[in-house]
């Protein structure tokens, strides 16, 4: 039986969303689009590559058994892709850059300033999500990722082209600061964190850690919201201690309390097929290099 490649894209989308609602936003189709296709799929191999169930999809034992081939084959197929976007000879074009909307924020788009200046013919398209973005698929061309420095690691097809480590720190407005009283600790704080379903991203786990029966003071699934709580002095936001030389200026100050929170690393990543192409790896030299300075 023929399977056609957008028949196999279905398949991988469906199994990574979960759901076939999640694989047509992911296609960008109709979900009975999605629907008719899987089942004239399956009646054509004679076999259920997926239950259904009102929460959602969940691959059979034959579906287990085709998703590697497939995922292998899309890996080759990312491999092609790259291959024909290297004939552009110089850099040029759009790149892709996944990161934390934090990090989005304070360091991504203000490097889009600055990249202009030094590759005009450049754009770039940020993915800001918290969501684990796939780069050998080419959901994103370049990732910024943070991690615990007691795991950093790499798949064998990413390439990490720059790691620096940073402390973290509590920030407030001095406003917010000065009602505190005199020797405050961290349990005196209005800690402005994520709220469900996120409430399990950092800071969240290292406060309650730290915090015996730890309740946000404000909380937030929007990292600008929580940002935007701070500046109006509602409590205390967890952010990196390092002032990258792009970041815009900040009434944040730094507050005085141990979080007892272990140093982060953050890592420059991408899949090592995705360096051959001028445009992205110009552009990974250049945020590598602004990683690396700070004020």
């Amino acid at each position: 039986m023929h399977i056609s490649w957008s028949d196999l894209q279905l398949v991988v989308a469906v199994a990574d969303t979960g759901s076939l609602s999640g694989a047509a936003r992911s296609l960008r189709v109709t979900q009975p689009t999605v629907s008719r296709r899987l089942a004239e799929l399956e009646a054509g191999l004679g076999e259920a590559l997926f239950t259904r169930a009102v929460d959602g999809t969940t691959a059979t034992s034959f579906g287990e058994r085709v998703l590697e081939p497939i995922r292998r084959m899309a890996e080759h197929a990312a491999e092609v892709g790259r291959a024909a976007a290297d004939v552009d000879p110089g850099p040029r074009g759009v790149v892709r850059v996944s990161a934390a909307p934090g990090m989005a924020y304070s360091f991504v788009a203000p490097f889009a300033a600055y990249l202009r200046t030094q590759l005009p013919e450049v754009r770039l398209e940020v993915v800001s999500t918290v969501r684990y973005v796939d780069l050998v698929r080419r959901e994103a061309d370049l990732a910024i990722r943070w991690q615990s420095t007691a795991r950093v690691d790499a798949p064998r097809d990413l390439q990490v082209i720059a790691s620096v480590e940073h402390p973290v720190g509590a920030f407030a407005t001095a406003a917010y600061a000065a009602t505190l009283r005199r020797g405050y600790t961290a349990a005196d704080v209005a800690w402005i964190a994520w709220c469900a379903p996120l409430d399990q991203l950092p800071p969240n786990p290292q406060l309650a850690a730290r915090i015996p029966g730890f309740v946000p003071g404000f909380a937030s699934d929007d990292f600008l919201i929580q940002l935007r709580a701070a500046e109006a002095s509602v409590g205390a936001i967890v952010l990196n201690k390092v002032r990258y030389r792009l970041a815009p200026p900040s009434a944040l100050v730094a507050l005085k309390v141990d979080l007892r929170a272990p140093a982060a690393r953050t890592q420059l990543v991408a899949a090592r097929s995705a360096l051959a192409i001028p445009r992205i790896a110009t552009v990974a030299e250049l945020l590598a290099r602004e990683l690396k300075t700070t004020r």
